[in-house]
């Protein structure tokens, strides 16, 4: 799948917060040729002290259809587990550093590695988790 294909797609989902206070995310997501898709992320956040915060993050999704140009198939795609570590100088503004794994089940694995990608990666994250 090339970084030049385009398609739009509407979003209905929910976000809360579950028991034990996990933060989770739902949604389904229809692409303008009428492909389907479920997501869903959950995160949990450890503080260790009032600014030091350790986040775990996984995420999934299932394809209603196999979009071929897009390297999706049928069924669960794939998974995403994601830690981080974050330090708040102040409630808005907190920069992290972690590492994210990232795997492809099923057809979605078999139409990338047609094309002769990698199903499987990790790589190590930096950012800002910037609030205004």
């Amino acid at each position: 799948p090339g970084p030049d294909r385009d398609r739009a797609s509407a979003i209905v989902g929910v976000q809360g917060l579950a028991p034990y206070w996990f933060e989770v995310d739902a949604g389904l997501r229809v692409s303008e040729d009428g492909d389907a898709s479920a997501e869903f992320e959950a995160e949990y956040d450890w503080r260790f002290t009032q600014r030091l915060v350790l986040q775990a993050r996984g995420e999934t999704s299932y394809a209603f259809d196999e979009v071929e140009e897009f390297g999706v198939g049928e069924g669960l795609t794939g998974l995403t587990l994601g830690l981080r570590a974050r330090y708040h100088i102040s409630r808005e503004f907190a920069p992290y550093v972690g590492l994210t794994w990232r795997d492809r089940f099923g057809d979605t694995a078999d139409l990338l590695e047609a094309e002769g990608e990698d199903t499987e990666s990790s790589a190590v994250v930096a950012g800002v988790r910037w609030w205004f």
